[in-house]
């Protein structure tokens, strides 16, 4: 079953990281990540850019509507993702526990949603 781990943190404390420890917490995320793809869990990982860049989009009335920023104002951002492959929800909540980032911030895990194709 695939699951989602969505890594949250403070934005403003990870950019506060000293240049040495922002080096070691990105090699240790990606040695993790190199882990758990030879242990057959990784479907991808990936961080995301400042919420600064981010946009957020309604569609309403046939029209788009674009705002600058994420939608919600929160003390922690969503800073990336990991998909993993696992048995279960309790084998997927062990590997996000070992997501470096878990030791700063949080890690949600949500089982993905399989939507069945029409006559299948």
């Amino acid at each position: 079953m695939k699951y989602i781990c969505l890594v949250y943190h403070e934005e403003e404390a990870l950019r506060a990281l000293s240049k040495a420890d922002s080096a070691k917490l990105d090699a240790d995320s990606l040695a993790y990540d190199r882990q758990l793809d030879k242990a057959g869990h990784l479907v991808a990982a990936e961080a995301l850019q400042s919420v600064r860049t981010a946009k957020t989009v309604r569609k309403r009335g046939g029209r788009a509507l674009v705002t600058d920023g994420p939608f919600a104002e929160t003390k922690e951002q969503l800073l990336g993702f990991v998909m993993i492959e696992a048995s279960d929800l309790d084998e997927a909540v062990a590997i996000a526990a070992d997501i470096p980032l878990a030791l700063m911030g949080m890690v949600e895990v949500r089982a993905i949603h399989d939507i069945p194709e029409p006559g299948r």
